[in-house]
């Protein structure tokens, strides 16, 4: 697994949450304590599924101060290329898997003197991690959390019912908004905004703060994109001397692991940029849709995420 150590665990607990979404526990094969991390972060899990690899990042959502278990909740999409139905139909208590070493690209200013967080639907998750670091330190903090409804909303009961005062939940079928501009506009100095979900959301919040005024580093997001199917296509890779066939349901990121070639990664979701890859040719159309590279990045075409981001064309050559 490159970009991360890996860690042998034993899955522990499986506890369905709703029509959605599984919770997963996993203890360390060898008895001993797990690495440390802190809340925001996520772990890369292994599936070994019928002789294909899949590696799906998922944030942690346990008790950064309890190294004898990590725990993720996932939701299944029946849509999507396999890995959270591999976890959802076919993982049980006991199997032995493989995950990274825990990554934080959503951490926690502790320079803040507030911290607001918005979550959408699954989104949730790297909260529940950060919520208990901040209870430990007597943090200052705020949930607003929007869910479809309440059978779907995963720990809204529990959130509620612990923090009455700090955490806020809206159901869409309830006709519940988060009301932005208001929250946004009555923060006190020194507030930072965290917030975790769709990419509507994401991009309402980011877009609404920085009308709004705020800085930019004050703004915290965190969205794992999933590589999307599209045409199969052919990709040089000048370095390896290889020509290799990316298929339909593959990322770039995939291929080139197949062909035995190594690609650093920690999210593998398009968001952290260690897979950054210069382009050295480029007869077509490469369809970005990651969340690293800026917008004339985009249109320059001389670099590409492997991890989420296709091609259309005749010649695609790269820097591997």
């Amino acid at each position: 697994m490159s970009g991360a150590t890996k860690i042998k665990v034993r899955v522990t607990d499986i506890v369905p949450l709703n029509d959605l979404v599984t919770r997963f526990q996993f203890e360390p094969v060898d008895g001993g304590l797990l690495p440390t991390f802190s809340g925001g972060a996520h772990t890369v899990v292994e599936m070994q599924d019928e002789g294909r690899t899949r590696l799906n990042p998922y944030s942690l959502m346990s008790d950064p101060a309890n190294r004898k278990a990590y725990t993720i909740s996932v939701r299944r999409d029946d849509e999507g290329r396999g890995g959270s139905l591999f976890l959802h139909q076919k993982v049980k208590i006991g199997d032995e898997m493989v995950l990274s070493n825990p990554v934080n690209l959503f951490s926690l200013d502790l320079r803040a003197k507030k911290h607001l967080m918005i979550a959408g639907g699954i989104g949730i998750t790297p909260f529940m991690a950060q919520i208990k670091q901040l209870d430990r330190t007597h943090g200052n903090w705020e949930l607003h959390y929007a869910a479809r409804s309440e059978d779907l909303a995963s720990y809204a009961r529990e959130l509620t019912s612990e923090h009455p005062n700090d955490v806020h939940v809206y159901y869409d079928v309830k006709g519940e908004a988060i009301d932005l501009e208001n929250l946004l506009d009555s923060q006190p100095l020194g507030t930072h905004i965290y917030v975790c979900g769709p990419k509507g959301m994401i991009n309402w919040v980011r877009s609404t703060a920085a009308e709004l005024g705020w800085p930019r580093e004050a703004i915290h997001y965190e969205e794992f994109l999933a590589p999307k199917p599209g045409k199969p296509f052919e990709v040089k890779l000048a370095v390896s001397n290889k020509v290799i066939q990316v298929g339909e349901h593959e990322s770039l990121l995939e291929a080139i692991e197949n062909a035995g070639v190594d690609a650093p990664y920690l999210c593998r979701g398009g968001a952290c940029g260690q897979c950054e890859t210069n382009v050295l040719e480029c007869d077509g159309t490469i369809i970005h849709r990651d969340h690293w590279l800026e917008p004339e990045e985009h249109e320059a075409n001389e670099k590409i995420m492997p991890c989420v981001s296709r091609f259309e064309g005749k010649t695609l050559v790269l820097d591997r």
